[in-house]
């Protein structure tokens, strides 16, 4: 009786009523049995149509079930009315419409789209379905949809859903967006390879979906700053030495920066980028100098000495097809003889270490002069492009968004209030003491307010030792090679800087700074004057209240800096 059920209905019946939630059973005179439901026509669910639509292997389990049973005077079977004609339901095993139910149950939950590991950190990289640009799902060909993971210097990694038209400029405002970081056009995309030691930067133009399907399962992308991206545009000298550059030494090195930069956008002309290179030998570990020539056509070695000649030219590399990567761990990995080593990967897939041409440089500024070129030679006036659309989108915000002065801000005088009577001061000079002198006096309030011994905790004594940490420029206590590290991977470029606590005295800071793609450091002591602490960077000459001050200023005044304090080291938690 628990293993079928019956829909069927009668209008007149005779013999007892059994009561039931949701049937009642109406045992008729000759001792058969009719099932009848008492809900409303309106809510009889007929099962028929359900029993018709059922595939082969239920009606053999109906037949098998049906089978089994005798017959007997409790099996339904039809009644004949004077008015209606009952039909006979056909019935149903409870555990077929179970099994089928989790059929379809299942077949729904398979048709549903894959949803990513939203915590990768606490999964194994064999059960977290997003890990790494090799383990993420292709994406969706109907939708265009791709997910890309990026990683910021902290380790921590973002998620994102990406069309495949996506650019690296683009993904980086999205970034740039999604964290609150400040646009100033400086943010780039690093594709790393942490087992070859490799990274380079995207360009600004190149699809990160095209990008993924080329790298290792164990390759990532990282979210950075990069001001060197574009600075050989602005400062092209600094770029490409006279002696490196072979148009340079035909015309006696009497060219202007606008025409060095001229000729290597011009598709037309043939400029030269020569030196000597360190090339280590493919499949071996050791490294030989020859003098190289870097072209349009490709990267060629002179194999009898510094010949120019075409049957002494040996090619070594395509620039078409191929990538310049900044080599991060030369000396450990590759046994490079210098630290400022770079390779040319292929495109063609997942290259594999035999297929690296391996190069090192003398120096910093002949593997920023080779690296630059490289560039320049493979993407020309696109690079171009890249450069002075964010500035064409800056100079059209700024009309739209530049503040415009009141008059009576553009109408402003000094006031001298010493007296009963406040009178305009019409004297430059008498202005300028008057605004020297209200400096001092704000300092010695300051001071007495120290003097007063306020136990506030947001006293400015208290706040001056620990206001600067919210900065971005503050990086703690790293070390000196750390600062090295960050600096390298921002692009040294003038004026770039950060703040650090002292390994030597942990009173004091340090101030690292890159000046002629050269880091330096400068020790910030504290010095005390009149019982309040102030900070220094000439031994005294001029005193701070706080970093955040001597910051400022030195970003406004060189002072005994090489340079300005121009582009801080900005590290950001995605």
């Amino acid at each position: 009786r628990d293993a079928f059920f019956v829909n069927s209905r009668v209008e007149k019946c005779c013999g007892q009523v059994c009561t039931c939630p949701c049937y009642s059973w109406r045992f008729g005179s000759q001792g058969n049995t009719i099932f009848s439901c008492l809900s409303p026509p309106e809510d009889d669910v007929d099962l028929e149509a359900l029993v018709n639509d059922m595939n082969s292997s239920l009606e053999s389990l109906y037949s098998t079930c049906s089978g089994q049973q005798p017959e007997s005077h409790n099996q339904p079977r039809q009644v004949q009315h004077s008015h209606t004609n009952l039909r006979r339901s056909q019935p149903m095993h409870i555990l077929a419409v179970r099994r089928l139910q989790e059929e379809e149950q299942q077949l729904r939950t398979s048709s549903l789209p894959a949803i990513p590991n939203p915590f990768p950190e606490l999964c194994s990289p064999a059960s977290s379905p997003v890990l790494s640009p090799g383990s993420l799902p292709p994406g969706d060909p109907s939708t265009g949809k791709y997910i890309v993971k990026i990683f910021s210097e902290d380790g921590m990694g973002k998620v994102v859903e990406i069309p495949a038209d996506m650019t690296a400029r683009d993904l980086c405002q999205l970034l740039v967006y999604k964290s609150h970081c400040v646009d100033d056009n400086s943010w780039a995309l690093v594709e790393h390879h942490p087992l070859l030691g490799l990274e380079r930067c995207l360009e600004d133009h190149e699809l990160v979906v095209q990008v993924q399907a080329s790298m290792n399962s164990d390759s990532r992308f990282l979210f950075r700053k990069n001001y060197a991206k574009y600075e050989f545009f602005r400062n092209p000298l600094t770029f490409f030495p006279e002696h490196m550059v072979a148009w340079c030494q035909e015309t006696n090195g009497t060219i202007p920066p606008s025409q060095l930069l001229q000729n290597f956008l011009a598709s037309s002309s043939c400029p030269e980028i020569q030196g000597y290179l360190y090339v280590k030998e493919l499949g071996r570990k050791s490294w030989k100098k020859l003098y190289m020539f870097l072209r349009r056509s490709g990267l060629y070695c002179s194999t009898k000495g510094t010949s120019k000649e075409p049957r002494h030219l040996q090619l070594l590399a395509d620039l078409e097809d191929s990538n310049i990567f900044t080599v991060i761990t030369g000396k450990k990995q590759h046994s490079a003889p210098t630290e400022y080593a770079f390779c040319i990967k292929p495109n063609k897939g997942r290259a594999e270490l035999k297929e690296l041409r391996m190069l090192c440089a003398e120096d910093e500024q002949s593997r920023t002069c080779w690296m630059t070129a490289f560039r320049l030679f493979k993407y020309g006036i696109v690079l171009y492009q890249n450069y002075k659309i964010p500035q064409q989108r800056k100079t059209l915000l700024s009309h739209f968004s530049a503040p415009v002065r009141s008059v009576s801000e553009n109408s402003l005088v000094a006031m001298d209030f010493s007296g009963r009577i406040g009178r305009v001061i019409d004297n430059p000079v008498e202005a300028q003491s008057a605004a020297m002198e209200e400096g001092h006096a704000w300092r010695k309030r300051s001071q007495r307010m120290n003097m007063l011994g306020c136990h506030s905790p947001l006293h400015h004594s208290s706040l001056s030792s620990v206001i600067h940490v919210a900065q971005l420029w503050f990086h703690g206590r790293i070390t000196r090679e750390e600062s090295h590290r960050i600096i390298h991977q921002q692009g040294q470029v003038d004026g770039l800087f950060l703040l650090r606590v002292s390994q030597s005295n942990p009173k004091a800071f340090v101030l690292t700074l890159c000046h002629h793609q050269k880091i330096k450091h400068f020790q910030i002591l504290p010095c005390e004057e009149d019982g309040q602490v102030f900070f220094s960077l000439d031994d005294g000459s001029t005193k701070f209240t706080d970093l955040i001050q001597l910051v400022e200023f030195y970003q406004l005044n060189r002072g005994v800096l090489p340079c300005k304090l121009r582009h801080p080291c900005t590290i950001v938690a995605l």
